[in-house]
């Protein structure tokens, strides 16, 4: 998509340069200028960013909407294709989706025993690429918001082994709970609140998976 969105911005790119280039055949280059508006631009954003185009995800249905719309325009302007035939260049993608007949999340303490619904009560997901992953016999240890930010003072994982083990995550960070505008950000949310940073950081502690616990209100949105 972004490979698109740069190839759509080139007319605008080669218009401006040549306006501004010395000792040039103005006629001539007016003369290759597409006629663009802003309302051009804001009819394709309303088309590509609609429902119908299904968020546009790779290996998605969406995807194919999207190639198919962005070749047409391109050859509607008048474009050539510069790989062969195709306005497109493949990149090879992993893409990794969970089983929901396989994906489950039990817990144990004692005799009592926990599962989890996937979809229902929990998410699974891992960057791995696996057919399968598995946690098993690891022990959950609670680490808070999950962070350490030495600039912020702050240290979730001090003095707590965690390798090999499952950690327990609060969503956001200590700022949003508070509402002290003094700790980390206050209410808005920084990179230490997002779910990328706390898997990272799980990660360099050596923890053999994370879970973060989700609240509709630091999260900003419903489960």
């Amino acid at each position: 998509m972004r490979s698109a969105a740069l190839l759509l911005c080139l007319p605008l790119l080669l218009a401006a340069c040549g306006q501004g280039a010395p000792g040039t055949d103005r006629e001539a280059l007016a003369r290759l200028e597409p006629d663009i508006t802003a309302d051009d631009i804001a009819q394709h954003v309303q088309v590509l960013a609609s429902d119908a185009f299904e968020g546009r995800a790779p290996a998605s249905e969406g995807e194919k909407k999207t190639l198919a719309y962005l070749s047409a325009q391109f050859t509607a302007m008048g474009l050539s294709p510069a790989n062969g035939a195709s306005f497109f260049q493949d990149v090879p993608l992993v893409s990794i989706t969970a089983d929901p007949t396989t994906a489950r999340a039990r817990f144990a303490k004692g005799d009592e025993v926990r599962d989890l619904a996937y979809l229902d009560d929990m998410m699974i997901w891992t960057k791995r690429v696996r057919e399968s992953v598995d946690v098993a016999d690891s022990d959950i240890v609670f680490v808070g918001y999950g962070i350490n930010a030495p600039e912020y003072g702050w240290n979730d994982y001090e003095g707590v082994d965690v390798h090999g083990k499952t950690v327990l995550i609060l969503i956001n960070d200590p700022g949003f709970a508070t509402g002290d505008p003094a700790l980390f950000n206050g209410k808005a949310m920084t990179y230490y609140g997002r779910w990328t940073y706390k898997y990272e950081e799980a990660a360099r502690q050596g923890a053999a998976a994370a879970i973060i616990i989700h609240e509709t209100e630091p999260a900003a949105y419903p489960w």
